[in-house]
């Protein structure tokens, strides 16, 4: 296992829309190689990640300098996202986009990421954050419990197989 990293985390600008595509890119296609083609297969064109920066706050997290990891919190509710499924929230974020290089993974990076996400909905003074994850080996879910989201419920939205987990502030 790689020794764990201490990184720089930041808001993105639209500059770094075409480094936030190719980290996307590279976590999908790496879940495709090890799963097979899936919902998580979808790549990210550069204009849909500058849409994302205009909209909602993206984060990344840099390496020497390099972009290795991003996440993005919106305020608007995704569509995957029921809403019944959840502790009673007045000021809710919803974490989507998430990845991290694949070389760059099982270095402390995505747990870097959401700390900086909680840092940031706490500023705002949100009282949760909520997202959800592929209810498969793909997905995602293990990583969020271990790093204290619980999960609220299991739902096949749109015929894709989902984990709903959410984190209380």
């Amino acid at each position: 296992m790689a020794l764990p990293v201490v990184l720089a985390v930041s808001t993105a600008t639209v500059e770094d829309a075409a480094a936030i595509a190719a980290v996307r890119n590279a976590a999908a296609m790496e879940l495709t190689r090890c799963f097979g083609s899936g919902h998580w297969s979808g790549l990210t064109a550069e204009p849909d990640v500058v849409r994302g920066i205009n909209s909602s706050r993206v984060l990344v997290a840099r390496d020497a300098g390099t972009v290795v990891g991003t996440l993005r919190l919106a305020t608007r509710r995704p569509w995957a996202i029921d809403t019944r499924f959840f502790t009673a929230s007045k000021l809710p974020l919803y974490l989507v986009d998430m990845a991290v290089l694949p070389e760059s993974q099982r270095r402390g990076i995505g747990r870097q990421l959401l700390e900086a996400a909680t840092a940031a909905a706490q500023g705002w003074q949100k009282d949760a954050i909520r997202l959800d994850a592929y209810d498969h080996p793909a997905g995602a879910g293990q990583f969020y419990e271990n790093c204290g989201f619980r999960e609220m419920g299991r739902v096949s939205y749109g015929g894709v197989p989902l984990i709903y987990y959410q984190l209380l502030l």
